[in-house]
């Protein structure tokens, strides 16, 4: 008769068995002390983990306005950032504007100045000969018209000539228009006969000067002559018997 051993086995962890053959199987135990705060898993564990639950009604309130407020004051800071950005950009772009209109109006209106200063200065030129021009065709008239209501004055231009002639001088001839022979004779007789010098009508003598000669030369004091020079001091050039602005003078 076959009889069972009674002996009571001792716990094992799963996996192992009492024999020492077969296969190595953990065989520690995890003390207390190293587990710190672990605690149980339970399938519940899961669920509250997923699901925090109902937040508070303080919360839930306060969380949407005070986002609110921040997006808004986030949004207000942005726009005056960007004014601020868009003003000095602004002046920039006006300041390099100005510049550069600056230099292309130099441009333009520089030849246009210069040119315009040309043009002025040509028409200065033309004014003052125009003026010049007006007083000595205005001089010529005076004279004229002076010779004409005082032919006695050509005697004093002939005693001022003959005076003028060298005490040197011999063989001396005053020569005269032949309607101013009588006037010179009478009113500069003195000087006439004080200098031995014969009076002589010549036709190609103007009315109004005469022209003394003599053997060390002579003496032009015929009109045009003088009137040269008076002319000439007013820078002009005009004869005195060009007439070739009677229209405009009207002497």
């Amino acid at each position: 008769m076959t009889t069972s051993s009674s002996k009571p086995k001792r716990n094992l962890p799963p996996g192992s068995s009492g024999s020492t053959r077969g296969p190595a199987s953990y065989s520690r135990f995890i003390p207390r002390e190293e587990l710190g705060a672990f605690a149980a898993w339970s399938p519940d564990t899961l669920n509250s983990e997923l699901d925090p639950g109902p937040a508070s009604p303080t919360a839930a309130g306060t969380a949407p306005a005070a986002d609110k407020a921040a997006v808004q004051a986030q949004l207000a800071a942005a726009r005056q950032a960007g004014y601020q950005d868009g003003y000095r950009d602004g002046l920039v772009a006006l300041d390099s504007f100005k510049q550069s209109y600056a230099t292309q109006m130099s441009g333009q209106i520089g030849p246009l100045l210069q040119s315009f200063d040309a043009q002025l200065q040509a028409l200065e030129q033309q004014m003052a000969q125009a003026v010049a021009q007006a007083a000595v065709l205005l001089a010529r008239r005076v004279v004229r018209a002076e010779i004409d209501a005082r032919p006695e004055q050509v005697a004093k231009v002939a005693e001022q000539a003959v005076n003028a002639v060298l005490q040197s001088a011999r063989q001396i001839r005053v020569l005269v228009h032949p309607d101013d022979h009588a006037l010179v004779a009478e009113g500069a007789a003195e000087a006439l006969e004080g200098r031995g010098a014969r009076l002589l009508p010549h036709p190609g003598i103007a009315r109004g000067g005469c022209l003394v000669e003599s053997d060390l030369g002579q003496i032009d004091a015929r009109i045009e002559a003088r009137w040269r020079q008076a002319a000439a001091v007013l820078g002009s050039e005009l004869a005195w018997g060009d007439d070739s602005a009677a229209a405009t003078d009207g002497a």
